[in-house]
C-alpha cells in the first residue's frame, strides 16, 4: 500500500461520504475514535498506576470508568453496523422485488412487439425504424433487470447453484452461439484454442453467466468501425478465447485487442456499478454490473478471477475454476478452431 493510499484510508470524512450518514453512525470514524481512546486509556492506567500505587480502591475506579467508556463506544459501533446491515439488506430486498416487477411486463413487451414486427404491422420504413428503436430500448431495460436480479439474488445467498459434471468446451461452444450475432454485427473474429480438459463438477449455467458476461464485455468495448477507418494499420476485432489445465483448476484467458482499460480506472473494474471513463466517453451501453457479477459468481464456484489491460491496446481476463470432486483422467487432445 502506498502512502497516497494509506492517507486516504486515514482520511476518515472522505470515507465517511460513501455510507451518506452522520459521522457518529460512521464505522470508520468510531473506530478512529476507539482507537484513540484505548491510547489514552493505556497512558491514563499507566499514569495512575504508578502515581495511585499505594491507593489501589481509586485505580481500580478510574480504570472501571475507562472500560466502562470503552464498552459504550463499542456498543455504539456494533449497534452502526447493524443499521448499514439493515440498511444494505433492505437495498437488496427492494432491487429483487422491483426487478420482478419489471421484469414480467417487459418480456410481454417485448414478445408483443415483436409479434407486431413479424405481422408486419408497420406501413412504412419510418414505422419499422421506430419498431427497431423501441425493441432495443426494451432490450436495455431487460437486460438491466436481469443483472440487477442477479446481483440480488449473489447478495442474498438465493442464487440458484446446481453442481454437476460437464464439459467446459461444450459450454463455451454454447456461449459463442449466443453471442454468434453480435460478434459478427461488431465485426469481431472470435477464436477458440487450447486442450482438452477434464470434466468439471460445478454448475454449468453459472460458468456459462461468467463465459457470457467476459465476451459481451470484449464486444462492448471492441473498436467501432470510424475509429478502425481513422487508424488504418489497426487490425480487425478479435477474441481469442484459451483454456488449460493447472492441476486442480482449470485456467480460461479471454483475449482482446480492443479499447482497453485506462491504469487509472483498473482498481475500481469489479465493484458493482461502476464504468471505466473510456467507456463513458464512447458513450458504451452497459449497467457497469457485468464484472461484479463475474467475480461474485466465481468466488461462490470457488475459483478466482483476475487482468491484465492497457489502454488502445486491449485486455486479457483470465479464471480459475476448480475441477471439483469428480475430476476424470487428463485428456491432451489440442481442440482449436
Amino acid at each position: 500500500m502506498t502512502f497516497r493510499e494509506l492517507f486516504a484510508k486515514i482520511n476518515v470524512a472522505e470515507e465517511c461520504r460513501k455510507y451518506s450518514t452522520g459521522l457518529w453512525q460512521c464505522p470508520q470514524f468510531l473506530f478512529f475514535v476507539m482507537g484513540i481512546l484505548i491510547i489514552i486509556s493505556v497512558t491514563f492506567s499507566f499514569s495512575l498506576g504508578n502515581r495511585y500505587i499505594d491507593n489501589p480502591q481509586i485505580t481500580l475506579l478510574l480504570i472501571l470508568a475507562l472500560t466502562g467508556i470503552l464498552l459504550s463506544m463499542a456498543f455504539i459501533i456494533t449497534r452502526s453496523f447493524e443499521q448499514l446491515a439493515e440498511a444494505n439488506r433492505l437495498k437488496t430486498e427492494f432491487i429483487s422485488i422491483v426487478s420482478h416487477q419489471l421484469r414480467s411486463p417487459l418480456t410481454n413487451l417485448k414478445w408483443g412487439l415483436d409479434f407486431l414486427m413479424s405481422e408486419g404491422a408497420a406501413r412504412n420504413q419510418q414505422e419499422t425504424g421506430y419498431f427497431h428503436i423501441l425493441n432495443e430500448n426494451i432490450g436495455r431495460m431487460h437486460e438491466l433487470v436481469n443483472d440487477l436480479l442477479t446481483v440480488s439474488r449473489v447478495e442474498q445467498g438465493t442464487f440458484p447453484f446446481q453442481e454437476k459434471e460437464f464439459e467446459l468446451q461444450e459450454v463455451i461452444d454454447q456461449v459463442l452461439v449466443e453471442f454468434q450475432s453480435a460478434s459478427q454485427a461488431s465485426n469481431v473474429e472470435v477464436k477458440v484454442e487450447g486442450k482438452r480438459v477434464p470434466k468439471l463438477y460445478n454448475d454449468p449455467s453459472l460458468v456459462r453467466h461468467i463465459l457470457g458476461n467476459l465476451i459481451d464485455n470484449a464486444i462492448r468495448y471492441a473498436w467501432k468501425a470510424p475509429e478502425v477507418a481513422s487508424q488504418e494499420k489497426r487490425e480487425r476485432n478479435r477474441i481469442s478465447i484459451r483454456f488449460y489445465d493447472q492441476g486442480s483448476n482449470v485456467r480460461v484467458e479471454l483475449e482482446d485487442n480492443g479499447v482497453g482499460i485506462p491504469e487509472q480506472d483498473q482498481k475500481f473494474i469489479f465493484q458493482k456499478f461502476f464504468r471505466s471513463s473510456n467507456a463513458v466517453r464512447r458513450q458504451t451501453e452497459g449497467s457497469g454490473l457485468g464484472l461484479f457479477i463475474v467475480k461474485s459468481l466465481l468466488e461462490k464456484a470457488g475459483g478466482q478471477i483476475g487482468f491484465k489491460s492497457e489502454e488502445n491496446k486491449g485486455s486479457t481476463f483470465w479464471f480459475t475454476l476448480p475441477y471439483g470432486t469428480n475430476t476424470h483422467k487428463k485428456i491432451t487432445q489440442p481442440v482449436q478452431r
